[in-house]
């Protein structure tokens, strides 16, 4: 199947190797090496991004637009196959496509430094700002209702009304944490209802390794294209928050090693606001620590959900992992409270 693949990019399978590469969970990614060129080759989930099209529409339409208007900027964008298409559909009916290798640069799985931080902030930024004026009602939802806190809580109170007793009961203490912290829903009910906020090109997935570092640790791009859709500032911010600022993730099962590093979140706001501080209006700004809340307790929500549901969703590695990880949501979430205004 892969031969046929470099076939459609006009690659001999003779003369480049292809190995795993990257810790990525949703796409199967490949680096392809040979004749002194590299890149990167990717398995599509069509498990969860249903509508592999839009993805390549959206960054088709984008990549155009960043080319005539902002030439200089590093997008890693996918490249045409000989026939002239962005995504290649295998005999199995599998979707692939072909990216540029960058060189010399390399990604971080865990956000160390304060650098770091400002660094990944900065790229998320500019990207966002350098696509202001782009037409947003041309994208597709590539996951839609993705960051959309509203049906995830009409998620979760209909598996709390579904759950097992025994789930139920094992779950008592985040279930009360759902709804101490409705105040955070609240929000966002009347962020939606007033149109208080625009919506802007947003990545929607802000992890660190979704940025490239060169070799002196300075951002060169972000990548992970997938879930560039319209959307609010508090869902790349609200992530960053989320990912950077506790020196552990969402599987650490001793609670105890969660805090948040508030030289972190200085270093993601200086960052972020170098890029976007004269693009986002009064009321975004006003918002920037709210986003955090809600990134936050959506994916507290999630876990729950799941847990609740018996873990069809997120799948579970061991009795109780959902349930776990969104305990150590909700204890993010209190130490983020805790630390407000930060």
């Amino acid at each position: 199947m892969i031969t046929a693949i470099l076939n459609a990019y006009g690659f001999s399978a003779a003369d480049y190797q292809v190995e795993p590469f990257g810790p990525g969970l949703i796409n199967h990614t490949f680096k392809v090496y040979g004749n002194a060129d590299e890149y990167i080759l990717q398995q599509l989930n069509t498990s969860v991004f249903k509508s592999p099209q839009a993805i390549a529409g959206n960054l088709q339409l984008i990549g155009s637009y960043l080319k005539e208007k902002h030439p200089g900027y590093l997008f890693a964008a996918p490249l045409p196959a000989l026939n002239g298409k962005f995504l290649i559909r295998s005999d199995s009916g599998d979707y692939f496509r072909l990216l540029p290798f960058i060189k010399g640069s390399h990604t971080v799985n865990v956000v160390k430094t304060e650098q770091q931080a400002f660094e990944a902030a900065k790229q998320f930024g500019k990207f966002s700002r350098l696509l202001g004026n782009f037409d947003i009602g041309s994208l597709k939802y590539t996951l839609p209702d993705f960051h959309n806190l509203i049906l995830r809580f009409e998620q979760f109170e209909t598996s709390y009304k579904n759950a097992t007793p025994q789930r139920l009961d094992e779950a008592a203490t985040e279930i009360k944490e759902v709804y101490r912290h409705v105040n955070i829903i609240n929000t966002y009910l009347q962020i939606v209802a007033n149109n208080e906020i625009p919506l802007r090109v947003m990545h929607h997935d802000t992890k660190i390794n979704n940025v490239l570092f060169d070799d002196n640790n300075n951002g060169m791009c972000v990548i992970d294209l997938d879930t560039i859709m319209p959307g609010y500032f508090l869902s790349d911010v609200g992530d960053m928050m989320r990912t950077y600022l506790s020196p552990v993730d969402e599987e650490e099962q001793d609670l105890s090693k969660i805090h948040v590093r508030v030289a972190v979140f200085n270093a993601i706001y200086k960052g972020y606001m170098l890029e976007m501080g004269d693009v986002l209006i009064p009321e975004e700004k006003q918002l920037f620590v709210y986003s955090g809340k809600m990134m936050i307790y959506m994916q507290a929500l999630r876990f729950l959900t799941d847990f609740l549901n018996n873990d069809v969703y997120y799948g579970s590695k061991y009795p109780g992992h959902n349930l776990l990880r969104a305990q150590n949501q909700f204890t993010l979430l209190n130490k983020y409270i805790e630390a407000a205004p930060l």
